[in-house]
């Protein structure tokens, strides 16, 4: 049953986003939104769309500075923060700090429990178990996030 709505597009009770898979569209969305993009929104950007990971503020500063970029920690927070409240970019807050990704779409994920990676999950929970949470608790599910923890399976 998980298999198969690993497999299926978002959850119809879940907003429809539409999920940029490479820079140029997310630099046209930033436009539509009125943001500016500066060299530095660019280069925090570019390196999210090439990662497709999940990174912290400082991660971020490394990598850009590492490949030769100039630029300064307060320029990456700023951006990231402008970004994240935008909503082109998530922000997962962990007890370690918090860790940026380039999707904004509704989204689950799977932490390996050993190297603390996060791996990004579509998920459709199926409509009888919605049904059942709903009876539950007395609300109408209107969106949902699923976090997993677990460890690869030997072999």
């Amino acid at each position: 049953m998980l298999t198969d709505a690993l497999s299926t597009p978002a959850n119809n009770t879940q907003p429809a986003h539409e999920q940029s898979s490479n820079v140029d569209d997310v630099y046209q969305r930033c436009r539509e939104l009125g943001m500016r993009l500066s060299r530095q929104r660019r280069m925090v950007l570019d390196l999210l769309w090439a990662e497709k990971s999940h990174l912290s503020a400082r991660d971020i500063f490394e990598k850009l500075n590492n490949l030769g970029r100039n630029i300064g920690h307060t320029s990456v927070y700023q951006n990231l923060e402008a970004l994240q409240s935008a909503g082109v970019i998530e922000c997962l807050d962990r007890a370690s700090g918090r860790l940026y990704g380039y999707r904004s779409d509704p989204h689950s994920h799977l932490t390996c429990a050993d190297s603390g990676a996060i791996q990004d999950l579509d998920v459709e929970l199926p409509r009888d178990l919605l049904d059942q949470i709903e009876r539950h608790t007395g609300f109408a599910i209107e969106s949902y996030t699923l976090h997993l923890t677990g460890r690869r399976r030997p072999g």
